[in-house]
Parts: structure tokens; sequence; C-alpha cells
């Protein structure tokens, strides 16, 4: 039995009920999670002190995955938000590291780069980027492209400018702390995470820096795009044990590898890679493979459904591979393609092969997500194939019904959420599905866990 302490990034369900749905999986991999209310969300920061005093009390571990903006700030949006001070975050950080030391056991950790979103969208920003966010995105996207020899103008009032980089700088030097820790052995593994990156920017000269202090340190540390499928990633890591899982991308359209996904910096073809050696796996060829990682990837610009961006779907013959395999739908940010699950569910999918399916979000999310799943099916030496249906049925109703189809659907009618019209839109691919995956639910029950469009969370019962 392999014992994990989990501290998500907030409470998300794909940040908190997807990670203990994949550690389901195995009879013999037991998950802890802070309780769910102590978690952050949308507009209320984490219980930092519950969460500490509850791992504190755990007992029995074997190892932690813990996102670092939980203890530091109270959860990845207050990182953007909470006027906190570095003396005040690194004093809350020194207790944490006091109870990794005292718990003596491997520590998987993460923690963002704080990201410039190019909108003027302020739900998951300080107030002011509703009025000055895209102004800002181009301030930072100069100044980084220009440096150092140019000054940038910008209209951005003084105050409002000085105070984002001074939050920039707080949340850069914490990161710049971390690596302190790594040095004295507190971390396993630490990565920071990019989150929605662009060519230029100060977020990305921070990479620049933190991966320039890790190359010239060696330090077991990494810089990856991403932000919450990472803690995913890390429990791979954790499960996989340096145990090297040989895996090989299978592209659908293998000569547009060279794309570049919406909100995320690197080609497929190298993000495909990073994810999967983050995971604590090695990249093979299809022949020597353990896994195959069958990827329903775009040609030429990634789609976005919700955003209207329409891209050709699939319209080929699909054909599963002959041993182990995962599916990663990347055609669309934030949505299946519509005409690939239509032809996965024609297939009679052997679920002894099969480990599983996700197309969530960035292209990042997906994968890490993914192989997460996969990698836990395959070390599982009692696995659970019912709470794996289950799982791959939340997966599709979530990814495939509502991200390509329902939401748009509902949000042409509705101004705000309604769990009414949205399990009645539900239906017809819960039929679908539970005759595909043959699971033993009795209902499946939906949420808006933070009121809004973007996310539901599916219950099944």
């Amino acid at each position: 039995m392999t014992r994990i302490a989990f501290i998500p990034i907030d409470n998300r369900p794909v940040c908190y009920t997807l990670a203990q749905q994949i550690a389901d999986i195995d009879r013999d991999l037991e998950l802890y999670l802070p309780p769910r209310e102590m978690l952050g969300d949308l507009t209320k920061t984490a219980d930092v002190n519950g969460i500490l005093d509850w791992l504190k009390e755990l007992s029995g571990i074997d190892k932690i995955v813990v996102a670092l903006d939980t203890i530091a700030y109270g959860g990845l949006i207050p990182s953007r938000r909470s006027n906190d001070t570095f003396e005040q975050i690194k004093e809350r950080m020194e207790k944490f590291k006091s109870v990794l030391c005292q718990k003596s056991v491997p520590a998987f950790a993460f923690s963002s780069i704080m990201r410039i979103s190019n909108n003027n969208v302020n739900e998951e920003e300080k107030e002011y980027w509703s009025l000055y966010g895209k102004k800002i995105f181009q301030y930072s996207y100069e100044t980084h492209k220009n440096a150092p020899d140019s000054v940038v103008q910008t209209d951005i009032p003084q105050e409002i400018l000085q105070d984002y980089l001074k939050t920039r700088k707080r949340n850069f030097d914490i990161n710049l702390m971390y690596l302190d820790w790594v040095k004295e052995g507190i971390f396993d593994t630490l990565v920071y995470s990019k989150d929605d990156c662009a060519q230029f920017g100060l977020n990305v000269a921070e990479a620049q820096a933190l991966e320039h202090n890790i190359k010239q340190d060696n330090l077991n540390a990494l810089v990856k795009t991403g932000a919450d499928e990472i803690p995913l990633s890390l429990l791979s890591r954790a499960v996989t044990c340096n145990r090297k899982i040989k895996i090989a991308p299978v592209f659908i359209h293998p000569d547009y590898t060279d794309r570049i996904s919406k909100y995320e910096d690197v080609s497929v073809r190298d993000s495909v890679k990073g994810q999967i050696e983050l995971a604590g796996c090695t990249l093979s060829v299809e022949k020597d493979a353990d896994i195959i990682l069958l990827v329903n990837n775009f040609k030429d610009e990634q789609g976005e459904l919700v955003m209207g961006v329409d891209v050709p779907l699939f319209n080929g013959d699909l054909k599963l591979p002959d041993k182990p395999f995962l599916i990663a739908d990347i055609l669309n940010a934030n949505g299946a393609d519509n005409n690939f699950v239509s032809k996965l569910l024609e297939k009679n999918i052997n679920t002894d092969l099969f480990l599983g399916y996700a197309g969530w979000n960035t292209t990042g999310n997906t994968l890490g997500s993914a192989i997460c799943c996969a990698i836990v099916k395959y070390l599982a030496k009692h696995p659970d194939i019912n709470a794996f249906k289950k799982l791959q049925t939340v997966r599709f109703l979530d990814d495939w019904a509502y991200q390509a189809n329902v939401r748009q659907e509902l949000k042409k009618t509705l101004k705000t959420p309604d769990i009414a019209a949205l399990k009645q839109a539900m239906i017809p691919f819960e039929k679908k599905l539970k005759t595909i995956f043959d699971t033993d639910c009795t209902d499946i029950v939906y949420s808006y866990p933070w009121n809004r469009f973007f996310e539901i969370e599916v219950k099944i019962c």
C-alpha cells in the first residue's frame, strides 16, 4: 500500500476530485486530501493553518504532493490578488517547511509563475484588470521584448502599474526562495509552472531567470508550461517511483506536431515530450513502448469552441493500438472533437488495454491528467475496473458532452448557470455512455462549483 498526501491548488473538480477518482483505480493506492472546505475557490482563500494542522496529524504517509501556492497565498487565484508581504508569506512557508522536515518523506512540489492574461476580465485577477488587463499584458510583452534597451511608454496609472509590479516581484522572490529549499534537499522534485504564456512577457523573463539558476546550480527543479494538471503530473511521478515506463506518442496528424497550442509557448511535440518526462516516464518509439499515447492533434490552428474558433474535425479511420493506450484529444482548447469521439465510441473499447481519455482545457491540462490516469491503471496490481469506468464516464460527460456541446447550447438561452437545464441537456449523452462503460451508477448529479459556465462537476452515484 502506498499512502500519499495530496494538497491541491484549489477546490475545483479537476484539481480536487479528479485526483481522488484517479487514485481509486488502484486499490493499493491511498490518497489523502485535506477537507475540501479548507481549500480556496474563486473568491475564498484556503484555510492555510487548517491545512497545516491536517498535514501534521497525518501519520504513515509515504510521499507528499503539494501545490505550494495553496500554502503561500491560499490558492492559485489568491496568489494574484493577495496583498500579503513577502515576510508574511515567508513566515507561513517556514512553518510548512518545518512540517515537511518532520514528515521526512519525499515531497513533490509545484509553484506557479504568475500569469499575465491578455484580456480585461478580472474574474481571477485584481479589480483593476477589468480596465487595464490588456494594457498590462502589452506593457509586459514590450518590456521583455525590448529589454534592456528601451523604456516602454504606457498610460496605465502609475499606482496601478506599481502595485502590479510589486505583486510580481513578491511572487518571484518567493519562487527564488524555493530554490534554496531544493539545495537543502526539502523537495524530491520542484516544478515551476508557466500558465497562459506568450512569446514575450515578464512571466517569460522570470521563467528564464529560474531556468538559468536551476541550470547554474544543477538543481532538481524544472520549469514547465501548464498549471492545473501539474499536481497530477507529480502524482504520476510519485507513483512511478523510478520505474521508467516507456510511452510512445502517436499523432493523428504527425506532420503538424510543430504547431503551438493556445495558451502555451512550446510546440505540441515538445509539450507531449515534457509531460511524459514530468510524469517520470521515458519517451519511446511505438514498437518499444509500454504505453501508446494517441494524440488527436490539430493541423494549423487549435480550435476553441467557446470562442467560436472552429477547425476541421477528425475525418479518418480510427485505428486503436493493440497494446495499452491512452487518448489525448487536443484538437480544441477545452472541448472534445465530436467526430473523433463518435468514431471512438463506435469501437468495442477493450478496457484492459484502454487507459483513459481526456480533452480538458489546454494541451498541458489534457496530457497531464490523461497520463496520470494511464500510469495509475497500468501499474495497479489490484485495479478497480468499475472506478476506472466511472472516471471515464465523468471525463466524457465533462470534456465531450458538456464542453464540446452542451455548454455552447446553454449559453445561447441562459445568462446564468441552471442545474435543471444542464441535467436535461446531458441525459442523451448519459444514456450512450452508460451503455458503453456499463457502470453500476444509479444517478448522475451535476453542479457548477464556481457558479460559472466554465466548469461543471459530475458526480456518479
